[in-house]
């Protein structure tokens, strides 16, 4: 069962989170698992290392948050604004991406083994050394994407537009590349 805040709850759950990362022994680190946050505003939030698996963050507008080390194992952020994000070191690992934004997006590092981004905008999306180990990304597009090492293991990239991707060192071992 989704547990739905108020938006007065939730800037005080920001509030605590953000005291938590400066070491203040007031502060609380954000607990937002099985989350309602559908819709909701958290443009520049800073929510590193929150918990946030299993939320629900359906066109949650996320541009510019900090996502560094967040747990968003199994969210459902399908359409998402996640423009300009750090996501470096997040987990994603079953996320739905479906049709979300992360242009420009920082996801060096990130686990997004098993991850759907189909449709997804990944433009210019920098998806450094990321897992995505059988990610669906058919249909993203990936125009000058850095997948530098990334591992792209039996990932799904049909008919994705990999137009000036750099792909060096990346591991496309069984990745399934037809159009």
């Amino acid at each position: 069962m989704k547990v739905k805040f108020k938006p007065e709850e939730l800037v005080e759950i920001c509030r605590l989170h953000e005291l938590y990362l400066k070491g203040d022994t007031n502060g609380v680190r954000a607990d937002l698992r099985y989350a309602n946050l559908e819709n909701a505003d958290l443009e520049n939030a800073d929510l590193r290392c929150a918990d946030l698996s299993h939320a629900d963050l359906r066109r949650a507008n996320l541009r510019c948050a900090d996502l560094t080390h967040a747990d968003l194992e199994n969210a459902d952020l399908r359409y998402a604004d996640l423009r300009y994000a750090d996501l470096r070191y997040a987990n994603l690992e079953n996320a739905d991406l479906t049709h979300a934004d992360l242009e420009n997006a920082d996801l060096r590092r990130a686990n997004l083994e098993n991850a759907d981004l189909s449709h997804a905008d990944l433009r210019r999306a920098n998806l450094r050394c990321a897992d995505l180990r059988r990610a669906n990304l058919e249909n993203a597009d990936l125009r000058r994407a850095n997948l530098r090492c990334a591992d792209l293991e039996n990932a799904d990239l049909r008919y994705a537009n990999l137009e000036n991707a750099d792909l060096e060192n990346a591991d496309l071992r069984c990745a399934d590349l037809d159009c």
